[in-house]
């Protein structure tokens, strides 16, 4: 789909091979992309880095997204792809990392108290691989395209992930 940055008198142009659209239109179609993807993309980058970064990483992402709309729009894994320039744009940040804000035990009642800590102890990539697989629910390969790295290497960093956190909660009956 092609965009134009200007529009005639009516605001809309058409041509055979692609839809043109105005301003208003791209800022309209950019918010409905912000509106359904913002909170998954914040978890995933959260889940990564941290809260405090994560949420940076967030927006720096999506004002890419902004700055980059009709590239970006097209693409057929967008959210994957904002969720490695958020991680390229986290490296950049020199802040601690915590996974977790501090969230009283009783505001987390489906969730062992000992998870945050455990998830601190796992390395980036088991991290992100838990949480984008487990907890975003991507699928294996969103997760590799998102992660510049092979489906085999993420199931053997969620593998690995898995076991320190069932090792660390005492986790042995896996259903």
């Amino acid at each position: 789909m092609g965009v134009a940055q200007t529009g005639g008198a009516d605001g809309f142009y058409g041509c055979e091979d692609a839809l043109v659209l105005t301003p208003a239109d791209v800022e309209q179609q950019f918010a409905r992309f912000v509106e359904a993807n913002e909170a998954r993309l914040m978890r995933a980058l959260v889940g990564a880095f941290g809260s405090e970064v994560g949420r940076e990483a967030t927006r720096d992402a999506l004002a890419y997204a902004w700055e980059h709309w009709g590239r970006v729009s097209s693409m057929k894994n967008a959210v994957g792809y904002l969720f490695r320039v958020g991680q390229s744009r986290s490296r950049s940040y020199r802040r601690e990392r915590v996974w977790f804000p501090e969230v009283p035990p009783e505001d987390l009642p489906d969730v062992d108290p000992r998870l945050p800590e455990a998830l601190r102890e796992l390395s980036h990539m088991q991290r992100s691989a838990v949480v984008l697989l487990f907890v975003e629910e991507l699928a294996e390969r969103e997760v590799a395209e998102a992660l510049g790295v092979s489906r085999a290497s993420v199931r053997k960093h969620a593998e690995r992930g898995l076991a320190k956190l069932r090792r660390a909660l005492g986790v042995t009956d896996v259903e």
